[in-house]
C-alpha cells in the first residue's frame, strides 16, 4: 500500500505567494529570455507568422552597435561617480545625526528621507528650475561669484554630472536610514573602552565603526549598485538622453528600442545584458567585502 503524504499547512500558506511570484515574476523573465532570441517587432505583434527565431543575432548586433556602447559608457560613468558619492553622503549624514549631542534626530531623519518618497516628476520640475541656464538658482549663485552661467542640462560636459547631483540628493536618504540603523546596533561600551585606551575620534571610526558597519556596507553597496545601473527616470524626464546622447543609459536605450521603435526582441537582449552586468557587479562586490 502506497501512502500519499498530504501537503502540510505551511505549504498551503506559502503556495499563494509562490504562485503569484511564478506568474508575475518568473514567467515574464523566461518569456523575455525567449523573446531575446527572436526578431519580435511591431509586425510580429500584428501577425504571429512574422515572428522568427534568430538565435544570438540580437546579441551579436549589440556588440556592433555604437549606440549601445555609448549607453554602456554613460551608465558606467554614472555608477562610478554617483554610487560612491551617494554612499559617502549617506554615511557622513548618518554619522552627524547619530551624535549624542544632536537634538531632534527624528526630525532630521524625516527631512533627509523626504526626497526618497517624493515623486520624480516633482523633483524634476524643481531641479530643472535650479538648472535653468538664465533664471536658475545655481547660475544666480555663480553670477554672485563672478562665474559665467552654465547650461547644466544642455552642455554635453555638464549634463551627466547634473543628473548625478540630482540622483544623489534624491536617493541618499534611504542609505542614510540604513547606516543609522547600523550605527545604533554598535555597542556604546566599545567606544568608551577605546576612549579609555586613548583612541581619538578617527581611530574609533577606523577600528570600530567601519568594521562593525561591514554588513550594512554590503547591503547599501549592492542596493545602490543595482539602482544606479538601472538609470532611467532621471534622463528620461530631464534630458531624454541628450545632449548628443551623453545621458543615454542602458535602461533608456532598452525603453526606446522596445516602446518607441518596437524592436522588442532587441530590447529584451539589452535587458539581459544589463542583468548580467548587475549580477557580475553584485558578485564582485560581495567577494571584495567578504575578503
Amino acid at each position: 500500500m502506497i501512502l500519499v503524504r498530504r501537503p502540510s499547512a505551511a505549504f498551503w500558506l506559502v503556495f499563494p505567494a509562490m504562485l503569484l511570484i511564478g506568474v508575475f515574476f518568473v514567467l515574464p523573465i523566461v518569456a523575455s529570455l525567449l523573446l531575446s532570441f527572436t526578431d519580435f517587432d511591431l509586425y510580429a505583434l500584428a501577425r504571429w507568422d512574422h515572428l522568427r527565431l534568430i538565435g544570438l543575432e540580437n546579441y551579436r548586433h549589440l556588440l556592433n552597435d555604437p549606440l549601445f556602447f555609448r549607453a554602456l559608457t554613460n551608465t558606467f560613468y554614472f555608477v562610478a561617480l554617483g554610487a560612491p558619492l551617494s554612499v559617502s553622503a549617506s554615511l557622513l549624514t548618518a554619522l552627524l545625526i547619530n551624535q549624542r549631542m544632536v537634538r531632534g534626530q527624528g526630525f532630521f531623519r524625516t527631512v533627509f528621507f523626504l526626497p526618497v518618497v517624493t515623486t520624480l516628476v516633482a523633483v524634476a520640475v524643481v531641479w530643472r528650475y535650479l538648472y535653468h541656464p538664465r533664471s536658475g538658482l545655481l547660475n544666480y549663485v555663480l553670477s554672485l561669484l563672478g562665474i559665467e552661467p552654465i547650461d547644466w542640462l544642455g552642455d554635453p560636459d555638464w549634463a551627466m554630472p547634473s543628473l548625478i547631483i540630482m540622483a544623489v540628493w534624491k536617493n541618499f536618504g534611504f542609505n542614510m536610514v540604513n547606516f543609522i540603523a547600523g550605527l545604533k546596533s554598535i555597542p556604546r561600551r566599545l567606544y568608551e573602552a577605546a576612549e579609555v585606551d586613548g583612541a581619538g575620534a578617527f581611530e574609533q571610526f577606523r577600528s570600530i565603526t567601519l568594521p562593525l558597519l561591514a554588513p550594512t556596507f554590503v547591503f547599501v553597496g549592492i542596493v545602490t549598485l543595482i539602482g544606479y545601473f538601472q538609470l532611467f527616470a532621471e534622463p528620461y524626464v530631464m534630458t531624454q538622453g541628450g545632449p548628443s546622447g551623453r545621458t543615454l543609459s542602458i535602461a533608456l536605450l532598452m525603453f526606446e528600442e522596445g516602446f518607441r521603435w518596437w524592436n522588442l526582441g532587441y530590447a529584451a537582449a539589452i535587458s539581459f545584458v544589463l542583468f548580467l552586468i548587475i549580477l557580475s557587479g553584485t558578485f564582485i562586490q560581495m567577494l571584495v567585502r567578504r575578503r
